[in-house]
């Protein structure tokens, strides 16, 4: 049965993440925001917290703590800002998740252990300029020649692509395969900044997430061991859609996140703003706004402390985790909207922190599974013609009190 009640270890957490953020991060994220400058001081503070190893095993040098505590740190990240939570999805849920699953131990030992501390900082490369949700049209190529593979490709939106020393890259290695979209001839490769041919930079001209850093990668001709393939070559497609589902949880938290942030800026808006002699807070089209908003916040927070539930179980989870991002990124964007009209021509000006928040959530509808693409899951699930299956490497299970599991 789901226990709904957190321990005082997650309190903690949640505690601790609100209170530095709302510290060292929300007086300055207004200025970051406008300059469209990402702050990277933050990262030494964040492992300092545990943060960027929250949920790997400590034996790896992770704090060892559960799924639901990697949810709680998220929603409390992006209550101040969605950058922040970005950190957490592509680091500590895409990247450092799966090597924990997928790695064997020289690669923990030599990637995850410092990517876990803080030490060196990991992101996720799947998206490229002309494949998204198309998994199968990526173009990226490894060509294997003795005990190196060579990989030859670009990757676009990437979160961190200017800021992280390490990439969890996918690549076809069987170039039949590809012709025939067959996705058993993609693979996973650990590729490092320092290798020859690797380039990268930042996307200038972003609408929201100012304060992230977002790019593009490219490889020409990148040299990379044979001992930095991730998992067996082809199943690059299970490992990139594994590491989804813990992207997607991290995201469908933070969403929860934002929700809650429109919520109390509208709240105190309302009971400061006077229309016809009241508070607006006394209009009834404003108070539906803000009801919508309490509804869907705990809604959201059901689904992914669900999805949280099942991870910590060990048990496949991509139905529920895909619903809970799916409905906590729209509901944000429904919440962000309202918020910037409650705040009538104010929410219109970047005095208010709601139009940053209306800017943010628009990313979370469209990255890691476009809506549409949670909608088709989703009605597949319902008909029939979508069952999960298990992986090979199933999510270690977490108990309480060994901190040994992720």
């Amino acid at each position: 049965m789901i226990d709904f009640e957190f321990t005082d270890e997650q309190r903690l957490l949640e505690r601790s993440v609100r209170e530095w953020a709302a510290r060292e991060v929300a007086p300055r994220i207004h200025d970051l925001d406008r300059e469209h400058r990402f702050d990277s001081s933050v990262l030494p503070q964040m492992a300092s917290l545990g943060l960027l190893g929250i949920s790997v095993p400590t034996e790896y040098g992770g704090a060892g703590m559960d799924y639901i505590s990697l949810g709680l740190a998220s929603e409390e990240l992006e209550y101040v800002d969605t950058s922040l939570r970005v950190i957490m999805s592509v680091h500590a849920g895409l990247n450092c998740l799966s090597l924990v699953t997928w790695g064997n131990e020289d690669q923990k030992r030599r990637y995850l252990v410092p990517q876990a501390q803080g030490a060196k900082i990991a992101t996720y490369g799947l998206t490229e300029p002309a494949a998204g949700s198309d998994v199968r049209g990526i173009q990226t190529v490894a060509i294997k020649k003795g005990d190196t593979y060579y990989l030859t490709g670009e990757k676009m939106w990437i979160s961190l692509a200017d800021v992280a020393d390490n990439f969890l890259v996918f690549a076809w290695t069987d170039l039949e395969k590809k012709t025939e979209r067959d996705t058993s001839g993609l693979s996973a490769f650990i590729v490092e900044r320092a290798y020859p041919g690797f380039s990268s930079g930042s996307l200038k001209e972003k609408w929201g997430i100012l304060a992230g850093n977002t790019g593009f990668f490219k490889m020409d001709d990148v040299p990379v061991p044979e001992a930095n393939l991730l998992g067996r070559p082809g199943e690059g497609f299970k490992i990139a859609m594994f590491a989804l589902d813990q992207g997607r949880f991290t995201v469908a938290a933070g969403a929860t996140g934002l929700i809650r942030a429109c919520r109390d800026a509208s709240v105190k808006y309302a009971k400061e703003r006077k229309t016809f002699g009241v508070e607006i807070a006394q209009h009834q089209l404003v108070k539906e706004m803000i009801a919508q908003m309490e509804s869907d916040y705990h809604a959201s927070r059901l689904l992914w402390l669900r999805a949280g539930w099942l991870k910590n179980q060990g048990r496949r989870n991509t139905r529920e985790t895909s619903l809970a991002k799916w409905f906590a990124s729209v509901a944000s964007e429904r919440a962000a909207g309202d918020a910037v009209q409650i705040h009538g021509a104010n929410g219109y000006s970047d005095e208010y922190p709601v139009g940053r928040y209306y800017r943010n959530c628009k990313g979370a509808v469209i990255y890691e599974g476009t809506r549409e693409i949670h909608k088709l899951m989703q009605a597949d699930y319902v008909l029939g013609s979508r069952v999960d299956r298990a992986l090979r490497c199933e999510l270690p299970a977490y108990e309480p009190g060994v901190k040994s599991q992720g």
